[in-house]
């Protein structure tokens, strides 16, 4: 039989994704001492709470995140500086980078009322005419005089495909 002869089928889900779906869905069947018998079980500590809600929810993201793995280093460490923003406890020396930004010494050009604005891509932020700026929102303010997404407004943001 030829390869090309073999019809190509798309990819069954295989048994470990079965075993955490059947996993799952066991947990909407349990009662609140089932699930903090599996809590225990999963992190080796007594549940926090009786909240089924919460144990549930906890619960399905632990039997994935032991199955699949949790986020990626760089994910935990932008999740880290946030939490440090929100209990205040930021000391400012790391300015959380995102990821999106273009390569630090891009050059982003617009035309706005015949003015050609160029802003350039720094390490931390962004510098337009002399000045620098934390996004690119503030620089489409200022030259704009009004609220935009500066992301769109430099082109950076993809657009949605239009259907025919």
């Amino acid at each position: 039989m030829k390869a090309d002869a073999r019809k190509i089928h798309p990819p069954q889900a295989d048994d470990t994704d079965r075993s955490v779906l059947a996993r799952l869905a066991a947990l909407k069947h349990m009662t609140v001492k089932e699930l903090k018998d599996e809590w225990q079980a999963l992190f080796g500590e007594a549940a926090p709470n009786n909240s089924r809600i919460f144990l549930e929810i906890r619960l399905g993201y632990r039997i994935q995140e032991l199955t699949y793995g949790g986020p990626d280093r760089e994910t935990r460490r932008m999740l880290d500086l946030l939490a440090d923003e929100v209990e205040g406890l930021s000391t400012r020396k790391s300015q959380i980078a995102d990821p999106r930004n273009p390569v630090a010494g891009t050059r982003l050009v617009r035309e706005w009322d015949g003015v050609a604005h160029t802003v350039t891509v720094l390490k931390d932020g962004f510098d337009w005419q002399g000045r620098k700026f934390r996004s690119l929102s503030a620089i489409a303010r200022e030259i704009t005089g009004t609220r935009w997404n500066g992301w769109r407004f430099f082109g950076l943001r993809e657009r949605k495909q239009e259907t025919v």
